[in-house]
């Protein structure tokens, strides 16, 4: 049988699909961000308020959000070559859409999709999971996600660069195409992993309750995750208010410079992967909180507006990155031993409840800055990490 099921996997993964699996993911996830930075002269393109233009970031997180919960779960059951390559060829027909449409509700519509089908990338990390023998699954999880995360930090700054030089509609076009050469290099190189599991789906689904209300591990590791998550989002929406403001003054291409200093960051994803196949996971953990939360109390220290406090800025963002990237390896990684034959309906659930805590994390920093400025916006931001912070105290060192 050529697939690779339910069995034990020793034979070590190749390098070679490693990297493209992370490739894969980074190009992938990089979708639901393109649209941040360029949510102006797209609204305004496509003849959509200013009240409702959040709508286009908005909709493209609730298609994520929706696709974390109804199709990774897809996964544990269907073929996940098959399953990732149709959600490609999907995506990249809805960017086409969006990049040509005028009106403003085909536009939503085709970010509402372009959420849903970017899920892929979630397929695939639990899928490097199941490639990869126990002894290494942390680091080869790492170095997948180093690539999505990747993706999450570039994703901004190559936006608004391409958007500066050929238009905020060839982003869409350059990623749909993209898009199509990943689907048919995933198709040609990618193993196949038939799962044994037949499940009906509607089964499939309601057992995503019963494994959540069943797995204190999955709720807690979630729950630090949320928290972080909902501090990293906040920052990214926050910060680039500041650094255009009257405070620095800083151009559009600037803050895409400044947003390329966090990529620096996800070179902690693959070492919190080493250290959770050594059996460092609560360890390690601790150190990735307390990462955030520094990374949040840097720029209280300075005042607004000094050399120093863009030097805590700069600190502040490769710190963050760090932490966060740290955290999410460390998680899916005790999510990912816990039994092959749910792992994928396990990262729809971890992924979607922390996705949830980012949401609510960009939403109140946006509020937060509007109502009291980036010091009510850091308060906020720091009492996250120091929520989850508290939560870890009381885990148990056999977790």
């Amino acid at each position: 049988m050529s697939s690779i099921a339910n069995q034990k996997i020793e034979k070590p993964i190749s390098a070679w699909i490693i990297l493209i699996l992370a490739t894969a993911c980074g190009i992938i996830v990089a979708n639901l961000y393109y649209s941040q930075p360029l949510v102006g002269p797209i609204s305004s393109a496509i003849g959509l308020s200013s009240g409702a233009a959040g709508l286009i970031v908005t909709l493209t997180q609730i298609g994520y959000g929706i696709g974390l919960l109804f199709i990774v779960p897809l996964g544990d059951i269907l073929e996940n070559r098959k399953l990732v390559v149709v959600l490609l060829l999907l995506t990249a027909v809805v960017l086409m859409i969006a990049a040509v449409v005028k009106g403003a509700a085909l536009f939503l519509t085709a970010s509402l999709f372009i959420g849903v089908g970017s899920v892929a990338a979630q397929v695939l990390v639990p899928y490097a999971a199941h490639l990869s023998p126990d002894a290494t699954r942390g680091r080869n999880v790492g170095n997948v996600m180093s690539g999505l995360l990747l993706g999450i930090m570039l994703a901004r700054p190559v936006s608004s660069i391409v958007a500066e030089f050929m238009g905020w509609r060839a982003i869409f076009v350059l990623s749909g195409a993209a898009i199509i050469v990943l689907a048919l290099v995933l198709a040609k190189v990618l193993p196949v992993r038939k799962p044994l599991t037949t499940t009906p789906y509607p089964t499939l689904l309601g057992s995503m309750l019963h494994l959540l209300g069943t797995t204190p591990i999955l709720r807690r590791r979630a729950i630090y995750h949320a928290c972080v998550f909902g501090t990293f989002s906040l920052f990214w929406t926050t910060v680039p208010l500041l650094l255009t403001g009257p405070t620095f003054h800083f151009s559009h291409s600037e803050v895409a410079l400044f947003a390329l200093v966090g990529v620096s960051g996800a070179v902690a994803a693959p070492v919190a992967g080493r250290l959770a196949d050594r059996g460092w996971v609560r360890p390690a953990t601790g150190l990735a909180l307390a990462l955030v939360i520094i990374s949040i109390f840097l720029p209280l220290m300075f005042q607004t507006g000094s050399t120093a406090a863009l030097a805590a800025l700069v600190a502040a963002a490769i710190l963050l990155d760090m932490g966060v990237s740290a955290n999410l390896v460390l998680g899916q990684r005790v999510i990912f031993s816990l039994g092959e034959e749910f792992r994928s309906r396990l990262n729809g659930l971890y992924m979607s409840i922390f996705f949830a805590g980012g949401a609510i994390g960009s939403a109140t920093g946006g509020w937060a800055y509007a109502m009291g400025g980036w010091k009510a916006a850091l308060l906020i931001g720091i009492a996250l990490p120091v929520i989850a912070m508290i939560y870890y105290a009381t885990e148990k060192k056999e977790v």
